[in-house]
């Protein structure tokens, strides 16, 4: 798999991520997916739940701002190093992303690794 269908997968997650559209967010994802909002937490399994639990937990619109960089791709496997500021309260974050996609370029499963920037 290409570099740019990464790309693709994550700019796709921050439009859903800016607009908390369950169409956008379910779009990402398998009907199987696992989404892990950290590697050693249940995942989140299949599209349904991952939509629900997704918008019970939303951000909302332009209170973040996301950078990334895709750092690695190992045939449908992707890594994105990542940077996420939340505006209301002040914090940072530092993300490591595992991202597995399938011939279509939805996800079949994703893991966030996240770290708060110390103040």
């Amino acid at each position: 798999m290409e570099k740019s269908s990464f790309e693709d997968w994550v700019e796709r997650y921050v439009r859903a991520w800016n607009s908390n559209d369950p169409d956008d967010i379910g779009g990402l994802f398998t009907d199987g997916a696992d989404y892990f909002t950290e590697p050693y937490a249940s995942p989140w399994r299949g599209r349904e739940e991952i939509v629900r639990q997704w918008l019970e937990d939303k951000d909302e619109p332009g209170e973040t701002e996301f950078s990334y960089e895709i750092i690695a791709v190992q045939d449908n496997l992707g890594f994105l190093r990542g940077r996420t500021v939340y505006k209301t309260p002040p914090r940072t974050y530092e993300n490591l992303w595992e991202i597995t996609l399938d011939s279509s370029g939805a996800a079949t499963r994703f893991v966030e690794w996240w770290m708060k920037v110390p103040d």
